[in-house]
């Protein structure tokens, strides 16, 4: 988190989730004196939002009807990933977290996820 001009700069984070109640929930958590949220509900979405508002760190699920996480993820890399993405998935979807894990996913948590848990990781990650 940087200054300028006595401002301070927010992180951004991008929340991908086709489901409405969980993109609500963590843009709950999120959006406060520290973090600035957008949300996506697809993998099209998620790639305009990526491209035009290069988020600080990406809250990505994986199971989402039409493109889903590992595509979004793939295309996020091909970009050289440098931001750090945390994937959301459902417990037993191990196959799936490897590989995205492989594809430069910073951690994962499973559905459904504590999410003071999940705020822990992500101040974890942006903190440094």
């Amino acid at each position: 988190m940087g200054k300028h001009e006595g401002v301070t700069v927010l992180h951004r984070i991008l929340i991908v989730d086709d489901e409405p109640g969980i993109r609500l929930l963590l843009e709950e958590v999120f959006r406060d004196d520290r973090y600035q949220v957008i949300c996506a509900a697809s993998g099209e979405e998620a790639l305009a939002r990526w491209e035009e508002w290069e988020p600080d760190l990406v809250l990505l699920d994986m199971k989402m009807p039409g493109m889903d996480g590992l595509t979004v993820l793939r295309r996020m890399a091909g970009e050289k990933l440098q931001v750090p993405v945390i994937i959301m998935t459902a417990y037993g979807e191990l196959p799936v977290v490897e590989e995205a894990l492989n594809q430069g996913a910073r951690g994962y948590v499973t559905k459904p996820f504590d999410v003071l848990e999940l705020r822990h990781m992500v101040d974890k990650l942006l903190a440094g």
